[in-house]
């Protein structure tokens, strides 16, 4: 077994040619997964954005129930050769406009949830006057103990990465809801603004906050901006409303001399130059066969900025194993060389994914991914 070495995926995300071992990459792992995998059960806390989620992070209690779920996630990622272990910084950012279900997965939780896309918690500016939005203070609180745990537990040679809790886009749609949200796209461009504003200073901070950690060797943020088909708006209203505000907390990592990860669902095609050049990100994650497939990406943009995952959902969770060998074999064999490329998902390690055909995944990239690749 490899020894977990972090300055490996440092050198893919800064392209600074081949390591010594193809890393793995995931923006999260769902519980239920993890649980399965390391032989735990109901390990972490079930956490809603309503209004007594800021007093969870007050008890000493929960604190260590949110310890616990820490030291699963710490045993999950070394114990599957990653270099790292996620950390989101708590937003703190209250909602109940979600809509639930029952959970047919096979590790189900019980029931999924989803945005409510007809209405938000902030739908006009008097909703906006009275939200109650978290005090920077009260994030710091909530999130360096949290920190401290995982960097005292950390194996030797793993290091953090740092998430926001959610993107710049996301949080705004998320609190005003989707249809709320493009309403006011035409309707109250001034709502929009200070919406953009006030969670654009949220996530710099969570950015700096993060990034400004010894043992944080780098950060990333899952904004989705798009549908299989194309981006959600007009390239002009994420260049007015979205990228600035990306882009500060792309500054806020960089100050600090570590990579920037942007995790975005949708074919972004019309998008990329401003992400690589105006965001200047370093990777970027999340890719779908279907729509916007890693092969292709890697091959467009490999050469600017890191490509990462991109093992096609649809496939890792339908595929028998031998197709899904064949498959990940491919990915390696054209996204790998070179440099520049970690293996993982596509998206996350949902818990609808196959477990066989992810651990399938991972033994391949084991098997095949010492340099110089011979696959």
């Amino acid at each position: 077994m490899r020894n977990p070495n972090f300055e490996r995926l440092r050198k893919i995300l800064f392209l600074d040619g081949e390591p010594d071992y193809l890393p793995f990459y995931e923006l999260f792992a769902d519980k239920e997964v993890m649980e399965a995998i390391v032989g735990e059960s109901r390990c972490s806390p079930r956490l809603r954005m309503d209004n007594d989620t800021r007093r969870y992070f007050e008890s000493d209690d929960n604190l260590k129930v949110l310890q616990r779920y820490l030291a699963i996630s710490i045993r999950f990622y070394h114990k599957l050769g990653y270099d790292y272990v996620p950390l989101v910084v708590p937003s703190l950012l209250v909602r109940d406009n979600q809509l639930t279900t029952v959970d047919t997965a096979e590790l189900s939780r019980g029931e999924r949830t989803w945005q409510d896309e007809h209405r938000g918690v902030i739908e006009s500016r008097e909703d906006f006057e009275k939200y109650s939005w978290p005090d920077l203070d009260q994030i710091q609180e909530s999130f360096l103990p949290l920190y401290k745990f995982v960097r005292d537990n950390l194996p030797e040679g793993m290091m953090i990465i740092g998430e926001t809790p959610g993107g710049v886009l996301e949080n705004v749609m998320w609190l005003m809801g989707t249809i709320p949200f493009f309403r006011a796209l035409y309707r109250d461009s001034a709502l929009l603004r200070r919406m953009f504003e006030k969670i654009g200073t949220i996530l710099s901070f969570c950015s700096k906050l993060a990034s400004e950690m010894s043992m944080v060797g780098a950060f990333a943020m899952g904004d989705d901006m798009g549908y299989r088909t194309g981006p959600f708006m007009a390239p002009e209203n994420y260049r007015k409303y979205v990228f600035p505000w990306q882009r500060r907390c792309v500054e806020s990592v960089h100050k600090h001399g570590k990579p920037f990860i942007l995790h975005s669902c949708g074919k972004l095609d019309i998008l990329m130059e401003d992400i690589i050049e105006y965001l200047k990100i370093d990777a970027k994650h999340s890719f779908e066969d279907s729509s916007y497939p890693v092969i292709e990406y890697k091959r467009k943009y490999g050469d600017r900025i890191a490509i990462l995952g991109g093992v096609d959902m649809d496939k890792i969770s339908r595929y028998s194993t031998t197709e899904i060998r064949g498959y990940v074999k491919e990915v390696i064999r054209e996204c790998a060389p070179g440099g520049g490329y970690a293996l993982g998902c596509g998206n996350s390690v949902a818990n609808y994914v196959k477990l066989e055909n992810y651990l399938t995944m991972l033994d391949i990239g084991r098997r095949y991914g010492k340099y110089p690749l011979r696959i």
